[in-house]
C-alpha cells in the first residue's frame, strides 16, 4: 500500500510484504509500517536529502538512546543517497496515547511516566544541544530555507511570518532552568503505552538537552487538545511541577519553527 518507487536495493526484501502508510503526525518524512511474516512489524522512514534533513540526526539519537537503554526504536538499517535518506527501525510495543483518549486519567499517567523516564537520563552524557540559543539558530536556518510551514501557525500567529516569530523569540527568551535530556516533540502520537502504561517514545528527531518546559509545554498543549484542558493541572501534579505560563507560551511559539 503506497510503497515508494525508489526503495534502495538493500531494502528489496521488504517489497513483497504488507505496507501501511502512517499518516498521523506532521513530520516532513514519509513513514510506513511493514508487517513481517513472523507477525512482527518494522517501520521505514524516508526524507528528502538536504542540508537540514532531520533523519541523519534521528539515527544518531536513536543509537544514543539504545546505548542508554531507553525504550525507543532500534536502528536496523539506514541508507543515504544524493536524493533521499532512509531509516529502518524496530517497532516499540504498544499504541500511541491517542488510543487512551477515552481514559484521561490513564492517558496523563502514562504521559507523566514517559517524560519522567526521558528526563531521568544523564544530560552529561547527551551530545545533543537543544538549548534556546541552539533551537533559535536552527529555526532561523529552517526559515531561510523555506522549511517553516507558516500556514500551520496557531491562532496567535495567523498571518505572521517565520521572521516575525523569530523576532518575538529573541526578545522574549525566558531564563532556562537546569538543562535535562528532553524529547523535543512529545505530543501524544509520539508517546506509546502498552497495557495502559508507558512503553516507549518514537519520532526522536529533536531529542537534546533543554529546559524541562521544552517538553512540558508541548505535552500540556497535546493533553488539552486530546483529553481536555481540565487534565493539564492533574498531569503537572503527577509530574511534580508548577504551571509556568511564560515558558508554556515561549516553547510553543518556538515549536512553530519546526
Amino acid at each position: 500500500m503506497s510503497k515508494p518507487t525508489d526503495l534502495p536495493e538493500s531494502f528489496a526484501p521488504l517489497k513483497d510484504l504488507e505496507w501501511q502508510k502512517i499518516t498521523i503526525g506532521k513530520s516532513a518524512a514519509s513513514v510506513w509500517q511493514i508487517a513481517l511474516r513472523d507477525g512482527n512489524s518494522v517501520f521505514l522512514k524516508s526524507e528528502a536529502n538536504h542540508p537540514l534533513a532531520e533523519l541523519p540526526g534521528e539515527i544518531e539519537r536513536l543509537n544514543w538512546l539504545t546505548k542508554m537503554g531507553f525504550k525507543s526504536p532500534r536502528v536496523i538499517d539506514a541508507e543515504q543517497s544524493a536524493d533521499r535518506v532512509w531509516l529502518l527501525m524496530s517497532a516499540v510495543p504498544g499504541s500511541d496515547l491517542t488510543h487512551l483518549r477515552d481514559k484521561p486519567e490513564l492517558f496523563i499517567r502514562a504521559y507523566s511516566q514517559g517524560l519522567k523516564r526521558m528526563h531521568a537520563l544523564d544530560p552529561r552524557q547527551c551530545p545533543f544541544d537543544h538549548s534556546i540559543k541552539a533551537r533559535i539558530a536552527l529555526g532561523t536556518q529552517r526559515a531561510a530555507a523555506k522549511l517553516v510551514d507558516e500556514s500551520d501557525f496557531d491562532q496567535d500567529w495567523i498571518g505572521s511570518t517565520a521572521e516575525d516569530v523569530i523576532a518575538w523569540l529573541n526578545v522574549n527568551k525566558p531564563t532556562e532552568s537546569e538543562l535535562i535530556v528532553t524529547h523535543g516533540d512529545p505530543s501524544a502520537p509520539n508517546i506509546l503505552s502498552d497495557d495502559e502504561r508507558f512503553s516507549g517514545m518514537v519520532d526522536c528527531t529533536r531529542l537534546g538537552t533543554a529546559d524541562v518546559w521544552q517538553d512540558l509545554s508541548i505535552a500540556c498543549r497535546s493533553i488539552a487538545y486530546n483529553v481536555g484542558q481540565e487534565h493539564v493541572r492533574p498531569f503537572l501534579d503527577l509530574y511534580g511541577v508548577e504551571w509556568n505560563a511564560e515558558k508554556f507560551r515561549f516553547y510553543n511559539t518556538l515549536d512553530a519553527l519546526y
